[in-house]
Parts: structure tokens; C-alpha cells; sequence
């Protein structure tokens, strides 16, 4: 009942909101070649809980569903803004109730991620392991109210990762290469036992680099256990990073990418420009944006934005319409605080970029490389 009242009253407020984004135009990818059709926009989920309540996350899910989305990505660690031990799984209960209450489990493509080591209040900061993997995964499934995961992810690697702005500072060097193949050969026998037992269906990445991608593609051909038909990084207009060894690596491996943040955080929306900080915005929640917030990303947005203005586009639609193009891409996730904002982000895949415009953005990018 609240979810009805909550969708009647966004509808009364904002009237567009009952435009109806066809299904057609939804573009489906079968996910690293795995039989996993997935929609080219995945809805995110880390605010549900947060700045989300659940009538809002299951208002969410429902338009999302209705316009053509049919995944959905979450992690056991969320909801985020912020991260902390009294609300973590709490967005994992979010869709779990949502599946009770509408019996629609079959509709959905569900992600969700297993934490890497390092958080004091998730298994004690235990890493990724034949041992913590079990009973991570009954843990989501006790939440999400199902008897299965369609992806079940690696949130980040336990080696480390380069990815939230440490690619500035990475060093490498003391990785252990015989600890990290062991490491692999024993998760990926503990996910083909949970294959086994019908908890899962596919594998995926987070985080990862090229070389961690080869590896555990390499070490699935050889040791067997489920192969990764999926990698999620940050990717957007502004964090191009994986537009060279890892799209190389997607390509060879049959792993395709999920692109997270693709609005970098809001910042191309542009509505952080000119010292503007809206109310219940992220940045209002997190001022640094981890990092994103820098003179040189506000010089690199208003170079973006003139490429909206100059082909009369939304910027929102620009952005995620640009990720969705990129050869090597299995879906864009994006988030929204409200159904606004979800239904803005539902009209980029009816959006087609021409050559010039494609030509402007690769412009603008070498222009304002790397701008955080």
C-alpha cells in the first residue's frame, strides 16, 4: 500500500513521470556470451536504504521493470551515504521484500557482490575465500528472500585494486603471483560447488584489472569452476581508464563490462557546477565525492556540457547513451534518489549519438584527460 500511495503522489507531482519508455527500445546483451540476457541500463541500487526508504526502492525497481530494465545490481555491503555495521544488507532486504510482496522474482536479472577484505564490520574484514564464501552467499540469499543469484560478484580483488582514485599511487610490487593463483583456484571451487548447488548462475568481476581478468579466466579454463562473464568498474566520459588494457581484456575473454558511476557521481548531470550543492544531493552527503571533486573536473563538465548544448542533448542522455555504445559494454548501471531522476535516465536509450557528436566527446577528452 505505501509503494501505490508513494508512485500516486510522484504521478500527481511530476504528471511526465507516466510516460511509458517502450520495450523495444530497451536493447538486450547476452552477458559474455553466457545465455544471461541483460538490459543495456541496469538500475543501481546503493541509496535504498539511505537516502532511499524501501517504498522508494520498490517504486524504483517497478518503473524500471515497466520501461524495459530487467537487472538490477546490488551488494551485500550496501546501502551507501553512508556505509556503516547498522545498515549494511540493508538494500539486499529492500529487493528481498520487494520479491515477497510482488511474487515477480522471475522478472528480474539479480547482481549482487561479495565484500573484499578490509571492512571491520563485514566478516571482521576477512578477504574473499573458500571458507567465507558459503555463507556470504546464504547470507544475501536470507535477505534477498530467494534460493538463487543470477550474478554473484567479487566486489574488489584481494590483492588490491587501483580503482576510487588509488590508480594515482598504485604500486604492486609486493603482490605474491603464486598466492593470488591459489587464491583464485580456491574461490573458483567454491563457487562451482554453489553452481552445483543452484545458488548461483554466473560469476562475475568488480574492481578488477586487465591482468586480474586474464587470470581468472585462465585459471577457470584450467582448474574449471565458473569462467567471469563480467567485469564492473567505473567508466563514464570522465573515467576512461579501462579504455585500453581492460577493453582488450573484455574483448579476448568474453567479459563484458558494467559501467558504474557513468554520470561520475552527478558531476556530468552539471548540477554540481558554479559551487551549486543541491539539497539530499551526494555531495551534500559526501563533499569530496571520493575523490572526483577537483578544479579539473568542473573545467572537463563544462566541456561536456557544450557538447550537449552544441547538439541540443540532454547531457543525461549524452552520458549514458556514450557508455552504452562502447563495444565492449554488457550494461550502464545508474542510480537514482527519485523516480525524476529514474525516468530522465530512461530516455538515454533512445538516443543515438552521430559521428560529430562521438568526435566532439573524444575531443573533449583529450583535451581534460584523467580530470580526477
Amino acid at each position: 500500500m505505501l509503494v501505490v500511495w508513494y508512485r500516486l503522489a510522484v504521478a500527481l507531482l511530476h504528471p511526465k513521470l507516466g510516460k511509458n519508455i517502450g520495450n523495444d527500445a530497451m536493447k538486450m546483451n547476452d552477458l559474455g556470451k553466457s545465455g544471461i540476457n541483460v538490459s543495456e541500463l541496469c538500475l543501481g541500487s546503493m541509496t535504498w536504504g539511505t537516502q532511499n526508504s524501501f517504498a522508494e526502492g520498490h517504486a524504483q525497481i517497478d518503473r524500471a521493470l515497466d520501461a524495459g530494465i530487467n537487472f538490477v545490481d546490488t551488494a551485500e555491503m550496501y546501502p551507501v551515504n553512508p556505509l556503516s555495521a547498522e545498515t549494511q544488507g540493508r538494500t539486499e532486504e529492500v529487493i528481498g521484500e520487494w520479491f515477497e510482496k510482488s511474487k515477480r522474482r522471475a522478472d528480474m536479472v539479480l547482481a549482487t557482490k561479495h565484500s573484499g577484505k578490509g571492512i571491520a564490520y563485514v566478516r571482521d574484514g576477512a578477504g574473499i575465500s573458500s571458507a567465507t564464501i558459503k555463507d556470504t552467499i546464504e547470507g544475501s540469499l536470507h535477505r534477498l528472500k530467494t534460493d538463487y543469484i543470477d550474478l554473484y560478484q567479487f566486489h574488489w580483488p584481494n590483492r588490491g585494486s587501483y580503482m576510487f582514485r588509488q590508480n594515482w599511487t598504485y604500486d604492486p610490487s609486493d603482490q605474491n603471483r603464486a598466492e593470488t593463483i591459489a587464491h583464485m583456484e580456491d574461490a573458483l571451487g567454491a563457487l562451482q560447488r554453489e553452481v552445483e548447488r543452484g545458488t548461483i548462475r554466473a560469476f562475475g568481476l568488480s574492481n578488477e584489472s586487465a591482468w586480474g581478468m586474464a587470470q581468472w579466466a585462465s585459471v577457470a579454463a584450467r582448474v574449471g569452476g565458473p569462467r567471469p562473464i563480467s567485469v564492473q568498474n567505473e567508466y563514464s566520459l570522465m573515467c576512461r581508464v579501462a579504455d585500453t588494457d581492460v577493453a582488450e581484456a573484455c574483448v579476448n575473454e568474453n567479459i563484458d563490462m558494467f559501467a558504474f558511476s557513468p554520470l561520475a557521481t552527478g558531476l556530468l548531470t552539471g548540477k554540481y557546477q558554479d559551487d551549486a550543492i543541491p539539497e539530499g544531493s551526494r555531495m551534500s552527503l559526501s563533499p569530496e565525492l571520493g575523490g572526483r571533486k577537483t578544479a579539473r573536473a568542473f573545467e572537463a563538465v563544462d566541456a561536456y556540457l557544450n557538447v550537449a548544448k552544441k547538439h541540443g542533448l540532454d547531457p543525461v542522455h549524452m552520458a549514458l547513451a556514450w557508455c552504452c555504445g562502447r563495444p565492449f559494454m554488457g550494461s550502464v548501471i545508474f542510480g537514482a534518489t527519485t523516480l525524476e531522476q529514474l525516468e530522465k535516465a530512461l530516455g538515454a536509450v533512445e538516443v543515438t549519438l552521430s559521428d560529430e557528436v562521438l568526435a566532439d566527446l573524444d575531443a573533449v577528452n583529450m583535451a581534460h584527460p584523467m580530470p580526477y
